[in-house]
């Protein structure tokens, strides 16, 4: 998940942790200019619901200008 900027991608990460989903944040020096992002991970074990309420959090904290994919 892109964040606009390395402070958004904090608090994105921030705002995902207080709701109970844990994701890594990547920012510069870590990776390119321009590039912040979370970082998601999923286990083989969690359930529909895990995965509802992770997309909830994640669609529910973005910050304006984020958006999913790749570079």
């Amino acid at each position: 998940m892109h964040a606009p900027t390395p402070q958004a991608a904090l608090h994105w990460q921030a705002d995902c942790a207080s709701r109970g989903l844990v994701v890594g944040c990547f920012r510069p020096p870590s990776v390119p200019d321009g590039i912040s992002r979370l970082r998601l991970t999923a286990r083989a074990d969690l359930t529909a619901r895990d995965l509802d309420h992770a997309a909830r959090v994640i669609a529910g904290t973005a910050p304006p200008g984020a958006r999913a994919g790749r570079e």
